[in-house]
Order: structure tokens, then C-alpha cells, then sequence
């Protein structure tokens, strides 16, 4: 029986170390993601960088944050965007700075914002439908409202421009507007446009 319960724990150290892999070899298997999502079908870009979420935390602090980046946009050109949400929110709390990353979840919440629209339409005759569906739309805009204006503050785009003031006029943010230009001359003292992985 002792022989059998050692040689089963000998088969499970031996498993679990052929499966662990070390700092090394998940950088080469980042490295493979990478040439995959630049060369590769887009297909295979998911499939690739899955199999390297589970051993992210082996991957050096920019590599990892690189790497949610990369996976934030492929689950976003895969229309997955509650996935996409999650790789792009933690790129934002470790770069806050980075404007690519604002834009894209910026985006992401105002189109979340705009599904309401209809919905306020909808419910014009009934005012206290009405209240509720213009609460979520405007949690929504207040989402997309700072991504937007950090976005806009590093990389001026006429689209952007006009959702963000689009939305604090929906919301009817009289003080926003006024002072737009202050807030995006200061957050353009910071931008970041290019992640470092090394």
C-alpha cells in the first residue's frame, strides 16, 4: 500500500512539473501569440493567446500588460466585448495614461450608452420608464465620458469630439461643456500612445 501512495505521488510531482513551465518558456509562447496576431489568421489569435492566459503571471509586468491589450482587441474584433472589456480595464488601471486603451474602452461604453437611446424613445409617454432608462444611459455616458476625454486630450479625432460633447449635452452637463477645453488641455500632459513589453 506505502509503495502504491509513493509511487501515485511520484506520478503527480512528475505531471505537475512536465506542466509547469518557467518564466522562459511562457515569454517564448508570448513571443508566438505576438507573431500569430501580426502574420496569423485572426482566427488563431484567440486560440493562441488562451492558451497563454492561464501562465500570464509568469510573464514580466509590460509583457503581461501588453499581452491584456493584445487580448482586449482580439476579443473586441471578435465582437466579444464584455470579454474585451475586461482585458481593456485592467490595461487602464495599470496605464491609466494610455489613450489607445481610453479610446477603445471609451468606445465600448458609448455604444452601451446609445442602446438606451431607442429605449428613451420608446418610453417618451411614460415618465417614470423614462427616468429609469435616462439613469442608465447616463451611468453609461459617465463610463465613456473620461476614457473619451483622455482619448481626445493625446490624439484629437473629430469623432470623438463630437460623442463626447454629443453626450454631455444628452445628459445635459452644462458644466462639462464649459469646461471641455480646460479638462482635455490638462490631460494632454500625460499621454502614452505605445505599450513597452520589456
Amino acid at each position: 500500500m506505502f509503495k502504491k501512495a509513493l509511487l501515485l505521488l511520484f506520478a503527480v510531482f512528475a505531471i505537475a512539473k512536465a506542466k509547469a513551465q518557467t518564466a522562459e518558456e511562457v515569454y517564448d509562447h508570448y513571443l508566438d501569440f505576438n507573431l500569430v496576431r501580426l502574420e496569423g489568421p485572426a482566427s488563431k489569435v484567440l486560440e493562441a493567446g488562451e492558451a497563454l492566459l492561464p501562465d500570464t503571471a509568469k510573464l514580466t509586468p509590460k509583457a503581461r500588460i501588453s499581452f491584456y491589450n493584445s487580448m482586449g482587441k482580439a476579443y473586441e474584433d471578435d465582437n466579444q466585448t464584455v470579454r474585451a472589456l475586461e482585458f481593456y480595464k485592467r490595461v487602464a488601471a495599470a496605464v491609466p495614461n494610455y489613450y489607445v486603451v481610453q479610446r477603445a474602452l471609451g468606445y465600448i461604453y458609448a455604444k452601451q450608452a446609445e442602446e438606451f437611446v431607442g429605449k428613451l424613445n420608446a418610453t417618451a409617454s411614460n415618465p417614470v420608464q423614462n427616468q429609469k432608462i435616462m439613469a442608465q444611459y447616463t451611468a453609461a455616458a459617465k463610463k465613456a465620458l473620461p476614457c473619451l476625454e483622455k482619448a481626445q486630450a493625446c490624439d484629437p479625432d473629430d469623432d470623438t469630439l463630437t460623442r463626447i460633447n454629443t453626450l454631455l449635452k444628452n445628459i445635459k452637463d452644462t458644466q462639462g461643456l464649459a469646461t471641455l477645453k480646460s479638462r482635455l488641455a490638462e490631460l494632454s500632459k500625460n499621454c502614452i500612445d505605445l505599450l513597452e513589453d520589456k
